[in-house]
């Protein structure tokens, strides 16, 4: 039985089910996603917070499957974790997946109580 709506993403396992397909162009080219609908838990006051993610990568020899990206998206929407938690979580679940030439997100938090949040991590300001 395939689960679909919030089975699908509560049975979600990005190590199993995120899914990657070959990349078949071999040249330097630009993906670029955008994700309008995070959501997670604040971890101290359970509130919700929401935000929009900003993916961008340079693919190697893998792209990511969209479906099952869109799944591991909302697989935060239950969940209580930090702004920064959860974008370095996401960075580091498709940098090991992707394994990608380069990859930026960024994580463009709604304003709540005065505060606007951005977390943003780039491969190419990362000292190596």
């Amino acid at each position: 039985m395939e689960y679909y709506g919030k089975e699908a993403i509560a049975a979600f396992n990005p190590e199993t089910d995120l899914e990657t397909w070959a990349n078949k162009h071999n040249r330097h080219y630009t993906v670029k996603i955008t994700l309008p609908e995070f959501c997670c838990l604040c971890p101290r006051s359970g509130y919700p917070d929401f935000a929009t993610i900003y993916l961008e990568y340079v693919p190697d020899q893998l792209v990511v499957e969209l479906k099952a990206l869109k799944l591991y998206i909302n697989s935060f929407m239950g969940r209580h974790i930090g702004h920064e938690d959860s974008i370095n979580e996401i960075y580091s679940v498709l940098e090991q997946k992707l394994q990608p030439k380069s990859m930026k997100i960024i994580g463009d938090f709604n304003p709540r109580g005065n505060v606007h949040t951005v977390i943003e991590i780039d491969s190419e300001k990362i000292k190596k």
